[in-house]
């Protein structure tokens, strides 16, 4: 058996966008074939909301764009950094806060943002929708479809898959 490939969405609280991102990676993960090399999960960089459901504005939002939704909110921990070969986050500030945790240039090199993936918007964060209206769950449900396929893409080739 080949080694999974372990990704990690990190944003803040880990109830909209990072859980948003390992659902609707997923299933694109799932329809490339390659569920049994690749595997994801997401954290966020505070632990106020550990043990909960994704929010249900933006569970809502990828059910009705097809995905299934799963998880439980978890805090990142150093142990994030063994067990995952990239960690991708949402926006400029969990970036730092990830980053700023990274004690080698090995983990650092781990560290990048979501958004880098994109291939149609041109974003440089993922937007929190937690105080906004249903404008903003979309935005962040295209921008995280978008980064999905040039994420999946870029697995392919990195790890020489079909």
């Amino acid at each position: 058996m080949e080694t999974r490939y372990n990704i990690l969405f990190v944003c803040m609280g880990n109830i909209c966008r990072s859980p948003a991102s390992e659902n609707i990676f997923r299933q694109v993960v799932e329809e490339a074939g390659l569920s049994d090399r690749i595997h994801c999960d997401s954290a966020g960089t505070i632990g106020i909301h550990s043990g909960n459901k994704p929010d249900t504005r933006m569970s809502k939002t990828i059910r009705r764009r097809g995905y299934e939704v799963t998880g439980h909110a978890r805090q990142f921990s150093l142990r994030d950094f063994e067990i995952s070969n990239l960690i991708l986050t949402m926006d400029n500030e969990n970036f730092q806060n990830i980053f700023k945790l990274a004690d080698t240039e090995e983990k650092q090199a781990k560290v990048q943002r979501f958004t880098d993936f994109c291939l149609q918007h041109n974003h440089h964060e993922v937007p929190d929708p937690y105080y906004g209206g249903d404008t903003g769950f979309q935005l962040v449900a295209d921008l995280i479809e978008d980064g999905s396929k040039g994420l999946i893409e870029h697995l392919k080739k990195e790890l020489g898959l079909p």
